[in-house]
């Protein structure tokens, strides 16, 4: 049985929210203190965690960028936030996925399959150049060198490295992440690509991504 995380102040959603997992079948938890967060990830081990913004002693985005440097933990996050800047930067510190409130229940749901889908489809081990590629962890290995990715940059490496070579579409990468046309936000994926090409800079493959200008990206 999957475990989720809910890191949420609002008593009364995180209620709303168990009983939701709960009666899909999923484990869910609730936190309830909001001190030492990151150590209480490691202690309750979830498969996924929902994630408001607005928590008590911090800020959701910056406890997501802090996760984001020893885990590739799926996140989406959940939040009274509506701006596509907030949008934006979520995504930018490693969101896998954001939904505002009030929020439909089923489109959460739907979203929540939607990650465990695409987790259990990628492969185990890959090679791309001298690169092995763990999809299981979100890591990419060069020699000594590791970099975590999330799980957003590690499904754009995954079908750009199975299209290897051949351009592929900003439609058809938005489609393989959000795996439905309805959710597609187009500046998202563009910042997901920025943080991809980061990562592979810092293990020598500054070029690896190329922009065909109108059409989409190659990886070489």
């Amino acid at each position: 049985m999957k475990k989720i995380l809910i890191i949420e102040d609002d008593e009364s959603l995180c209620l709303e929210l168990k009983e939701l997992l709960e009666n899909a079948s999923y484990k869910a938890f609730v936190l309830k203190d909001f001190s030492n967060i990151l150590e209480q990830i490691t202690e309750i081990t979830p498969d996924l965690i929902l994630l408001d913004i607005n928590i008590p002693g911090t800020n959701g985005e910056v406890l997501l960028q802090n996760l984001r440097k020893t885990s590739s933990l799926p996140v989406i996050m959940v939040t009274s936030k509506n701006t596509e800047v907030d949008e934006v930067l979520s995504m930018s510190y490693g969101a896998d996925d954001y939904i505002t409130k009030p929020y439909n229940p089923t489109i959460l749901l739907l979203r929540i399959a939607s990650i465990f889908k695409r987790m259990e489809n990628n492969s185990s081990i890959c090679t791309y150049r001298d690169l092995t590629i763990n999809f299981q962890k979100g890591i990419i290995k060069k020699s000594n060198i590791e970099i975590i990715l999330t799980k957003n940059e590690m499904i754009i490496f995954s079908y750009l490295l199975n299209n290897r070579n051949k351009i592929v579409t900003r439609d058809e990468l938005m489609t393989d992440l959000w795996n439905n046309n309805e959710y597609i936000n187009d500046n998202a994926l563009t910042v997901n690509i920025s943080r991809l090409r980061a990562k592979l800079k810092e293990v020598g493959f500054e070029n690896a991504i190329e922009t065909r200008k109108g059409i989409g990206y190659i990886l070489l």
